[in-house]
C-alpha cells in the first residue's frame, strides 16, 4: 500500500546546525514525527554549506515518515552574504547600502535558477536585480 501524504511544510535553518528546539520540535512534534531523526538526517545533509541558510521542504507521510527536499539559500541571504551587509535598507531602494558586480549577481541567479519561475540566468538575473534594489543593494558594471 502506498504512504499518504499528510503534510507539506517548509523551514529555514541554519546548515547543520539544526536542533529538536523551537522551530523544528513546534514543526514536527505536532505531526508525530521524530524531530531528533530530522535533525540528525539534515545535519548530515547540510554539513559542507555551513554558514548557509539552508530551506528545506519537509513531506510528511501517514505511516509518520517523511522524506526532505532541499532548496537553495534565500536570495537576500546571498545577496547580503555577497555585498557583506547585515541586512537590508529600511527605506528599500532610496537608502543605498551596499553594491555587488553584474558578475556577482550572474553568480546568485544560476545558484538560484532551479527555484525560481525562469527558464534563463538572464530571466533569473532580472529577478534577483529585483530583490537587490528593494534590499538597498545597487549593481555596478
Amino acid at each position: 500500500m502506498a504512504k499518504e501524504l499528510v503534510r507539506k511544510l517548509k523551514l529555514q535553518l541554519p546548515a547543520g546546525k539544526a536542533t529538536p528546539a523551537p522551530p523544528v520540535g513546534t514543526a514536527l512534534g505536532p505531526l508525530g514525527v521524530n524531530s531528533g531523526e530530522f535533525c540528525v538526517k539534515y545535519n548530515d545533509a547540510t554539513k559542507d554549506k555551513m554558514g548557509d541558510i539552508v530551506p528545506v521542504e519537509i513531506s510528511v507521510y501517514d505511516d509518520r515518515s517523511f522524506e526532505l527536499r532541499f532548496l537553495t539559500p534565500p536570495t537576500a541571504f546571498l545577496l547580503k552574504k555577497i555585498a557583506k551587509v547585515k541586512k537590508g535598507s529600511t527605506k528599500g531602494s532610496k537608502e543605498i547600502i551596499g553594491s555587488i558586480t553584474t558578475a556577482q549577481l550572474k553568480e546568485i541567479a544560476e545558484i538560484k535558477l532551479p527555484d525560481l519561475n525562469a527558464y534563463t540566468v538572464e530571466e533569473a538575473m532580472k529577478i534577483v536585480a529585483g530583490t537587490a534594489k528593494n534590499m538597498g543593494i545597487e549593481i555596478k558594471d
